[in-house]
């Protein structure tokens, strides 16, 4: 077979013109310190490696997220604590309010330190997070969650949602709670019954705190009026259960006995003093006594700004309104209390989950280099190969150049 010679020169160009380009592409490897730039470099490592690089940005975004929800629960968790300050200060100063030392002044000045630590609350109930966002307004975050209206009311602005952010592909966490469920609510299973005094009573009675000695007595869910009738010896009382209407008798009118125990359902409570005819107490669940801490604290400043002194009914009135204060104010306490313990766990939940995040990041970042990353001793030496066979057949064409027959024959 004959081999003409510009098939000879095409066939020795070509071979050194493919060994450019493997050397260059080689060069390309090195100084470019990646090995996969195209598909047709390795299809199935470029396959691996956008699945891997989709992974690591999927990551990224929910460690931002992680970080995100992890800044505004520390804020909601901070402000809690700064909540539960103002409360049990709150709780202190209406304690105090009992002692039967304390005269109208003592009183009034007890009510402006409580409108004081109401302001506090207020300023808590508004509070935002780094970004400016409120902590309390629920999907209203550029709405400030608590107003106050012309009568000194507090009102909601917000609304009942719950922000949420994605922090890894199967987990949600909850970045913040309304205001309502902080500071308008109380908690499902830890709240006390509630006892009152109407404000109309013209006797000296004054109701206790309600002992539940029967959790499962179905009975307690109900609402009840206690009304007197009578006076001095034959002063009595009935039961009637108001979540009924009509309202409907609890059993049979019974003897009044100063401090002992009325029994309604599986509760019990007490009435000390002496009610008058037609006075009348009541005893409810916490859900439906009022549960909204700024009306319970206005109604608490009030009734401590108004004089009671020689006046033996406004200071029942006054400590009935004090006692059923303070019960209040204990369920809102347990409220906010497993509200703020709600928040430590989904913090440690999001911290638990970054650790995670930042294991499978660089797992997925390493797994990536490997596939694309240039092994630089590997592919040095196989640079430095590839130039020697480049420049051996440059070599070997400039001598077969030299083969001639003429030559010979000269």
């Amino acid at each position: 077979m004959r081999i003409s010679s510009s098939q000879y020169f095409s066939m020795n160009v070509e071979t050194m013109s493919n060994q450019q380009a493997q050397l260059s592409q080689i060069y390309q490897e090195i100084s470019s310190g990646t090995s996969l730039s195209t598909a047709a470099d390795n299809p199935l490592g470029a396959a691996q490696a956008v699945q891997l690089s989709s992974t690591a940005t999927a990551l990224s975004q929910y460690s931002t997220n992680q970080n995100a929800a992890l800044s505004s629960l520390q804020a909601e968790d901070s402000t809690l604590t700064g909540v539960l300050s103002t409360l049990q200060s709150v709780n202190t100063l209406a304690l105090r309010a009992g002692d039967g030392g304390l005269n109208d002044a003592n009183r009034s000045a007890i009510a402006a330190q409580l409108t004081t630590l109401r302001d506090q609350l207020l300023t808590y109930a508004n509070a935002t997070d780094g970004a400016g966002n409120s902590l309390f307004s629920g999907f209203q975050n550029s709405t400030k969650a608590f107003t106050t209206d012309a009568s000194g009311a507090v009102v909601y602005a917000g609304d009942t949602g719950t922000r949420t952010v994605q922090v890894t592909d199967s987990n949600q966490v909850a970045t913040g709670d309304n205001g309502l469920a902080v500071f308008m609510s109380v908690g499902a299973s830890n709240a006390q019954p509630i006892a009152a005094g109407s404000s109309a009573n013209t006797g000296t009675g004054v109701i206790g705190s309600v002992t539940v000695n029967d959790p499962t007595n179905t009975a307690n869910a109900d609402s009840y009026q206690i009304v007197f009738s009578g006076s001095g010896s034959s002063l009595t009382y009935a039961i009637n259960d108001t979540s009924k209407t009509p309202p409907v008798a609890v059993g049979t009118p019974q003897p009044y006995t100063e401090g002992a125990d009325i029994t309604i359902g599986g509760q019990t409570v007490a009435i000390t003093g002496t009610p008058a005819a037609n006075d009348t107490f009541t005893v409810k669940p916490a859900n439906q006594a009022g549960t909204d801490v700024f009306a319970n604290l206005n109604a608490m400043i009030s009734a401590l700004q108004q004089p009671v002194t020689g006046n033996a009914a406004a200071t029942a009135n006054l400590q009935n309104v004090m006692n059923t204060g303070l019960s209040q104010l204990g369920n809102t306490l347990n409220n906010v209390t497993t509200v703020q313990a709600s928040v430590g766990g989904r913090e440690q939940e999001v911290q638990a989950l970054q650790a995670v995040t930042q294991t499978n990041s660089l797992q997925t970042q390493s797994s990536l280099d490997d596939l694309t990353s240039t092994d630089m001793v590997s592919t040095i030496s196989k640079y430095t190969m590839q130039q020697a066979a480049l420049q051996a057949s440059q070599q070997a064409f400039v001598q077969i150049q030299n083969m001639s027959l003429f030559q010979y024959i000269n």
